[in-house]
Formats: C-alpha cells, structure tokens, sequence
C-alpha cells in the first residue's frame, strides 16, 4: 500500500471519528453555533442600545431644558405618522410583529425596522410625549438580529430561536437587566409556556449584550430600598394584597390602551392625523396639569417613589398620559411607565398597607409589568437583579398574584395562550390574546 493510499485512509478514518463524536455529542455543535451568533448578535445590539439610551438621556435634558418644544408635540407626531404612513407601514406593529414572527416566521423583518422606530422614539421624547423605551429596544433589536437569518442559513424553527435571542439582548442591553431579559425572551411570545431549546442563545445573548453596553459606559438607573422586614405571616398577606391590586391595575392598563387604540382608528381615518391629535391632547394636558412629571420616561419620579409616599393621582395620571400618547401613534413602549404606573401606586399603597414604602414601590415597579405582559419569571428575576436577593421572595409573591389576577390580558395582542391561567378558561389554550373572547 502506498503512502498516498494509507494517507486517504487516515483521513477518511479520521472524519468518520469526527462525524461519529458530533453524534454523540451534537450539544457541541449546537453550542458553538450559537454561540457565534449570539456573540454577534451581543455585539450589535449591545452598542445600539448603548447608543440608543444616550440619545434618549441627550432628548430628554435638551426638552427639559427648553420645555416650548412640547408645543411642537403635535407637529412631531405628524411626522412620525406621515414616516410610517409611506414608509413603513408593514413595520408598524411593532413588538407585536416581533412575537408574530416567532410564532409564524415568514419573511425577514426589514432593517429599516430599526432606524425608523429610533427616529420615532427619540422623536416623541424629544417633544414630550409619555412613552418608554422597551420596544424600540426589542424592535431595533429584532430588525438587526433577523438580517443574520440569511447568511447562517437558518431554518424557520432556528430563525425562531434567533428572534428569542434578539429580545433577549434587547431587553437585557437597555434595562442592565440580563437574566430577566434573557427569561423575557424565552416567556414573552407563549403564555405559560417556555421555549428550552433556545435558552442558551436567549442567556448568551443578553449577557453578552449587556456587557457591550457597559463597555460603552452607558450608565443604568439604580434603585434602593432602605429596609426590607423579615418574613412572615403577616408581611406575606400584605404582599399577597399589594399584588391582587397591582394585577387589577395591569388588567385595566391592557384593556384601556387597546380600547384607546381602536378609538383612534375608528375615529380618525387618515393614520398620520392621530398621533397629531394625540399631541395636541397631550401637549394641552402637560401645559393645564403644569408639571412634565407625567412626559417622558419619568425616571425622576420613580426614583423618588422609593423614598416617601406618593399620591395617588400620580400613577392614573402617568396612565393616562401613557394611553393617549401610545394609542395615538407615537413611538417608544409601555413597559417604562408600567415601572413608573407600579411604583408609584406600590408608594401610595403605603397608606394602607404596612409595609415599607420602598418595598411596595420595588413590588409596584415588577408586578405590574409582569401582568400587563405575562412574564412572571422574567420579573420575579428583575426585581432580584434592580432590587437585591434579600427582596426576592416579596417580588416572586407580588409578581405571581399580579400575574393571575390580570387575566388573559396582555399590551401584546399577538402573544398565544399555551397554558391558560386555571383550568376553567381551558378552551383558551391556542388562541391569541386579542382575538379571545373575554369572559373573565
């Protein structure tokens, strides 16, 4: 036998022993795969969304400064509605279309997706307008990760976990919150039900995304709560209380932007007039109340809700603010002013139940967002990440009861039902939140 003869065996040997270990172990493949793309995906969100949070502080300051914008809200709302009217009407969904695709993967999203909805949000923060920041996050997010589908070949079922991930960075980038987005990702699309096979991409890219965003010095907002009583009987009941009303409080979120959202569409037939109508209730709003603490972000105000009691009107306010902005047309997202809607009412909610101010308003800040978007788990973990372990159980019992008493209610009409809340809405199961019938 030649040398050249016994070399082609060798060789043919070896990729037989390589092909039977990737059998045996086809974990490895998987791992190393994601792990690239998940690398890039941490990459590129990471730095968008670095990006992202110093143009919003940069809109923020200037429209502080310089407060005769809010006037122009309406103008600005004119223009955003007349940008997505031309533009990008196939992209106007939002998030929603986001968990549209993981459910049903069809073509790749667009990348104009993403400037598009930075345009609008930093837009609507810039002339004052009440909005948050999750979803341009998630959206640009989604629009960037989805252009990777093509040049790894995905399938539709891997095109599905890439999405997963996408949000999962998004998420996790713009909050500092990386174990939460990563669990935001994986609960957001399915209620009651978790995608496994792609937790390692969702927690890879959210870390990873994370860290670029810290490498880029982009400073996150920390809260702090003073005391936290130990736990027992009495302080459980209390919680359990706090969280029935943060869960009513989700629910009612969820059904009045929706309703306010089909008010518009049904009242105003030309889509780039109602985010100027809108503006002008706002603008109008802003100017009779006069204050800004209801515009914006208002990271101010729930900052100060951990530090002493708050009124009541505060979080109805910041709700209605929050509808007519959003339900208008403009840009930016809900999860925001469900932080500030839920501390602030946790703060007042000091008056009548005995537990600290801070506590309830950590409690308010996670259990209302976790009801208004079904992701229990995610928050429970958020309230660990902002608040600290020793809060951990106080934020697992408000999220769960806020989780349940909100009903199959969602600010995301296209997340699917996989495990409806008790067994008696069991011919919910499959169906997607807006177009169940709601008989609870």
């Amino acid at each position: 036998m030649t040398k050249n003869q016994q070399s082609k065996i060798s060789s043919r040997k070896a990729r037989l022993q390589t092909k039977m270990f990737f059998r045996k172990f086809p974990a490895i493949i998987y791992v190393a795969k994601w792990l690239v793309i998940s690398t890039l995906i941490g990459i590129c969100v990471g730095s968008v969304s670095a990006g992202f949070l110093q143009s919003l502080n940069w809109a923020t300051d200037f429209r502080e400064d310089h407060l005769w914008l809010i006037v122009f809200l309406p103008v600005g709302g004119l223009l955003i509605g007349l940008l997505y009217n031309y533009l990008g009407q196939d992209i106007e969904a939002g998030n929603n279309l986001l968990i549209d695709s993981i459910h049903n993967p069809r073509e790749i999203l667009p990348f104009r997706m993403a400037p598009f909805v930075y345009l609008g949000t930093i837009a609507t923060h810039f002339f004052g307008g009440s909005a948050g920041r999750e979803g341009t996050a998630l959206q640009m997010a989604g629009a960037i990760a989805d252009q990777f589908t093509k040049p790894f070949k995905l399938s539709a079922p891997e095109r599905k976990i890439l999405m997963i991930a996408a949000i999962a960075a998004g998420f996790g980038s713009v909050f500092g919150t990386p174990l939460a987005g990563a669990l935001f990702g994986l609960e957001v699309f399915l209620i009651g039900k978790i995608k496994y096979d792609a937790i390692f991409p969702a927690f890879a890219a959210a870390i990873l995304a994370d860290l670029v965003t810290d490498l880029w010095q982009v400073q996150h907002t920390h809260y702090h709560i003073d005391f936290i009583p130990k736990l027992e009987a009495l302080p459980i009941l209390y919680s359990i209380a706090a969280g029935i009303v943060f869960g009513l409080c989700a629910a009612s979120f969820s059904k009045i932007i929706h309703w306010a959202t089909a008010l518009f569409k049904s009242n105003i037939s030309f889509p780039p007039l109602r985010p100027l109508i809108g503006g002008i209730i706002v603008a109008a709003a802003v100017f009779i109340a006069g204050t800004t603490k209801y515009i914006g972000l208002g990271i101010p105000v729930i900052v100060h809700s951990f530090e002493e009691q708050l009124p009541f009107y505060d979080f109805v306010l910041k709700m209605a603010f929050t509808v007519v902005t959003l339900a208008a047309g403009f840009k930016g997202g809900e999860v925001t002013p469900l932080f500030f809607i839920g501390a602030t009412l946790g703060s007042a909610l000091s008056v009548f139940i005995p537990l600290p101010t801070g506590l309830l308003a950590g409690m308010g800040f996670v259990a209302v967002f976790a009801g208004a978007t079904n992701t229990p788990l995610a928050c429970m973990l958020m309230g660990i990440e902002l608040f600290g372990a020793e809060s951990g159980i106080y934020m697992a019992i408000a999220c769960v009861v806020s989780y349940l008493l909100s009903g199959h209610n969602s600010i995301y009409g296209k997340q699917i039902i996989g495990q409806p809340k008790h067994i008696r809405y069991h011919h919910y199961e499959g169906k997607i939140i807006h177009e169940k019938k709601d008989h609870e």
